[in-house]
């Protein structure tokens, strides 16, 4: 079964491609999946204080994925998938900080 299709919509035209196989996720799933990954990585060693500065910084880091999407896709113009990557990578960063930010504080609330 492949899991991917639900993750993804794995178009080829915005997907990276080594030695010929498609990654399983577009070039923008990538960078976010790759975001997420590095940001918890470098968090195991470098803590901050999960703040309303934190929140905001996190939704900022969202706006240019949001921005490079919402471009594309009501047409003005047509994303590359390196901005793709970037953006994406961007991104996920501002999302696994904001989840976090966001779970701690449901835990304290129960």
């Amino acid at each position: 079964m492949n899991f991917t299709k639900y993750l993804c919509h794995r178009m080829p035209e915005r997907s990276f491609f080594i030695k010929g196989h498609q990654f399983p996720v577009c070039a923008r799933c990538t960078g976010f999946y790759t975001g997420l990954m590095v940001y918890l990585t470098v968090n195991l060693f470098y803590k901050h204080p999960y703040d309303w500065n934190m929140l905001f910084i996190s939704m900022v880091l969202m706006v240019p994925v949001a921005i490079d999407g919402f471009t594309q896709y009501f047409g003005p113009r047509e994303s590359t998938n390196t901005l793709r990557f970037i953006t994406g990578f961007i991104g996920g960063i501002g999302l696994i900080i904001f989840l976090k930010i966001i779970i701690r504080w449901i835990i304290y609330v129960l």
